[in-house]
């Protein structure tokens, strides 16, 4: 349920001049008397406060608002006892609909995902209906309307409140919001934004001008302008496109002295225009938002599988830093200050040197994804990464063979090959694991393909896949561990072809990877 904050005097002021001042800008094509009209946005605004603040703390603000509009905007067609009740009766319908939106809607952001939108408009357009009968049926009460216009009365009351909430509440959500307004703000200054208001402007010109004549058969073309903002803009463009799109359907309105039920027509079409927009535009805004999540979340999970990489490249520095710096210790007891003392000091920082270039390689990785190319041998790649597997196979009772491979080098990032090749070599190690002692074999090859490319081969013993596992195999988040996250081969497949390169998996009885990439052959001494 949406919290409520405390409202203000400020805020009941706010209220009841901006109630007051919408209800003057909707009044036009009154029904039975001063009292239906088939635009009226200003209950959206009432929702705004009573969502913000509470209807018990807006109802009174509320009551006085309606009131007030029925003395200044229709000069009080009924009794004052009479508008008291009326006021008092809106105020409350008004109120239980904003209610209802505030325990069905569970985040701030009313329209964050397609399903909140659903909800707030199955809400709308309900309550609005209860609302219109009971508002109606207290005026026949009271005769101020005749029984027999009872069901058209109730028709136009709806069409007015829901067409009113339903364009015009996202866009003053929006700008009582503070991330909302920084965002129309953003939205306004786009540059396609003079271009779907342009648009709009011309398919109203079309629409409402020329075809009026033919019962409005180009009113379609009001939809282009819209579900161009919403799938450019998202939420926000739809918002203000809609809001241009009614605003001019009012201005022609006046203009040309349309009948009422022409406006009718207009408005019942315009929910479903507005609707559609705002769906498609909540739609875009939570694809962008998803897509952004999982990068980052790729991101993360490709630095955690480089960490792994990265680990074993410090390892050697490292290493070599701690046996200089015992060789000084030893050195210095010896009484050692020449050249011996100084070349150990001078490999030490170099040690240090190529530390810090790993660990700076993580950072930027970390900061953009970046990598750094740089001339890498073959040989002395596939037996680093084949290394720390030795052990394991020694353990698990597993073949592991590595095949002499042709000698050249490779131009790529040595960290992030480790980890496709280190990817490659666990799947194949937890392919062979439950195969029967005797028949666990992991055999690693690499050959040399027309066009200047290595082919680098990884096959296990294991099941071997189907189809529908390759088919499936490279997608983020699809694992067949119970453990696994679903991401080293997708992570894998993005730094293969980041250098140029291909991996793919082959279906069969035997596991198959295939690696291809960018290689130079090493050149004959002349």
């Amino acid at each position: 349920m949406i919290s409520a904050s405390r409202l203000s005097w400020i805020d009941a002021l706010l209220l009841i001049g901006g109630y007051v001042a919408l209800d003057w800008m909707s009044f036009f094509h009154p029904l039975h008397g001063p009292y239906i009209t088939p635009w009226n946005p200003a209950p959206a605004l009432a929702l705004v406060f009573i969502l913000r603040h509470g209807w018990q703390a807006v109802l009174l603000a509320l009551a006085l608002a309606v009131l007030l509009a029925e003395i200044g905007v229709r000069s009080l067609p009924a009794s004052l006892p009479a508008s008291v009740v009326i006021a008092f009766m809106l105020a409350l319908g008004y109120g239980a609909i904003g209610e209802a939106l505030r325990r069905r809607l569970h985040s701030p952001t009313i329209f964050l995902d397609r399903f909140g939108l659903l909800r707030w408009a199955s809400v709308v357009v309900a309550g609005t209906l209860l609302t219109s009968m009971a508002f109606v049926l207290a005026l026949v009460a009271l005769g101020l309307v005749p029984l027999a216009g009872w069901s058209e009365a109730v028709g136009r009351f709806w069409i007015g409140d829901g067409v009113g909430i339903l364009v015009s509440m996202p866009l003053l959500w929006m700008l009582f919001d503070e991330h909302g307004r920084a965002l129309l703000r953003v939205t306004l200054w786009r540059p396609d934004t003079l271009g779907y208001v342009l648009a709009a402007a011309l398919a109203l010109w079309v629409a409402v001008g020329h075809g009026a004549e033919s019962d409005f058969q180009y009113f379609y073309l009001l939809f282009l302008p819209i579900i161009w903002a919403a799938s450019r803009q998202g939420l926000a463009g739809a918002v203000l496109s809609a809001a241009v799109i009614q605003i001019g359907l009012i201005a022609v309105v006046y203009w040309q002295g349309f009948s009422a039920s022409s406006v009718l027509e207009i408005q019942a079409v315009t929910v479903v225009l507005v609707l559609a927009g705002f769906f498609i535009g909540v739609v875009v805004d939570e694809q962008q938002r998803i897509s952004a999540e999982l990068r980052q979340t790729l991101r993360l999970a490709a630095a955690g599988e480089m960490a792994g990489a990265l680990a074993h490249e410090l390892n050697q520095p490292l290493t070599a830093l701690s046996a200089y710096g015992a060789a000084c210790e030893e050195l210095l007891a010896r009484g050692e200050t020449g050249d011996r003392l100084t070349g150990s000091i001078r490999l030490m920082v170099c040690e240090a040197y190529r530390a810090a270039e790993v660990v700076r390689r993580l950072r930027d990785f970390f900061r953009t994804g970046t990598t750094k190319l740089e001339v890498v041998s073959l040989p002395g790649l596939l037996a680093a990464a084949a290394a720390p597997f030795t052990r394991r196979a020694a353990k698990a009772g597993i073949e592991l063979t590595l095949e002499p491979v042709p000698d050249g080098v490779l131009l790529a990032d040595r960290p992030q090959l480790a980890v496709v090749l280190r990817n490659l070599l666990a799947n194949a190690f937890d392919a062979v694991a439950e195969q029967p002692p005797g028949e666990r074999r992991v055999h690693v090859s690499a050959l040399a393909e027309a066009g200047d490319r290595i082919c680098i081969r990884v096959e296990d013993s294991g099941p071997g896949l189907s189809g529908h596992a390759v088919s499936r195999l490279f997608e983020p988040f699809n694992s067949t561990k119970s453990s696994g996250l679903g991401l080293g081969l997708a992570i894998s497949r993005a730094i293969a072809e980041a250098h140029g390169g291909k991996l793919w998996a082959e279906i069969g009885a035997r596991g198959v990877f295939r690696l291809l990439l960018p290689f130079e052959k090493a050149r004959a001494n002349a």
